[in-house]
């Protein structure tokens, strides 16, 4: 049994080649949200719906007699990464990493990188004038909320429409005016469009690659001659596979070896 941690639009990707090749899977999603989209990709024997810390991950791995976790997850999901490769470590289990192929950030002066969400908001407030516009979800909306509001700013938030980030929103003291709840990767025109509709200052998004429509986001805030803070992605693991052929062969490799 192959358990996949996911969610993404890489792991839907993802799960849906692995059942090309027979494999039998259990896919697990934080949200219900993912879950929803999942489903329609794949006919996975089971899909569960909620975030496993590491001792949760070990009971399933062991429940469900999981020999191999592909770990499918955000570029920025660090704590369900080492959730996952510790749970692995402590049952012997083969992990694998699939992540989305990075991107190179363009050599342009509107673009201001940083390593962490508070740096990012720190710079943020610095760049804007009345409002600022941003794309990097809802766990970490908070940091962004507070400087924004002691600085006397605007903040527009585009979120998943996923019912428990609205409510985070409406908690933070977003209004409804201010979020903007769609599901992307958006096209550089309509990224465009919305940075103009809500008066944007400056656009803060993370470095998620072109799956997750950092590109197109980019893009268009430089066609706006607009700032972008760009928080850097996490340095991945040691042998983490971007490719699904490529994933595909250590499987069967794995399979071979263990006599399967």
């Amino acid at each position: 049994m192959i358990l996949v941690l996911g969610g993404t639009a890489e792991s839907r990707a993802l799960t849906e080649k692995l059942f090309q090749h027979d494999f039998k899977l259990i896919v697990c999603t934080a949200t219900a949200y993912g879950s929803s989209l999942l489903k329609d990709y794949t006919k996975a024997s089971e899909v569960i719906t909620g975030r496993l810390d590491e001792k949760g991950l070990v009971n399933l791995i062991s429940a469900k007699n999981v020999r191999v976790l592909i770990d499918a997850t955000h570029p920025f999901a660090e704590i369900a990464t080492a959730n996952a490769m510790n749970a692995c470590k402590q049952t012997g289990i083969l992990y694998l990493r699939f992540v989305r192929p990075a991107m190179t950030l363009p050599d342009h002066p509107l673009i201001f990188p940083v390593t962490g969400y508070e740096q990012a908001a720190v710079r943020a407030v610095e760049l804007a004038g009345k409002t600022i516009f941003i794309t990097t979800g809802t766990k970490t909306l908070q940091i962004f909320a507070d400087a924004a509001y002691a600085a006397g700013l605007r903040l527009i938030t585009r979120i998943l429409p996923d019912p428990a980030g609205l409510r985070l929103c409406i908690d933070l003291g977003i209004p409804p005016r201010d979020i903007v709840a769609m599901q992307g990767p958006f096209s550089v025109a309509m990224n465009k469009l919305l940075l103009t509709e809500y008066e944007t200052d400056v656009l803060v998004t993370k470095e998620s690659g072109i799956a997750g429509g950092s590109d197109t986001k980019i893009q268009a805030a430089l066609d706006l001659s607009l700032p972008v803070v760009v928080i850097k992605r996490p340095p991945d693991p040691v042998g983490t596979i971007s490719d699904l052929d490529e994933l595909i062969e250590k499987l069967y490799t794995h399979e071979r070896t263990e006599g399967r």
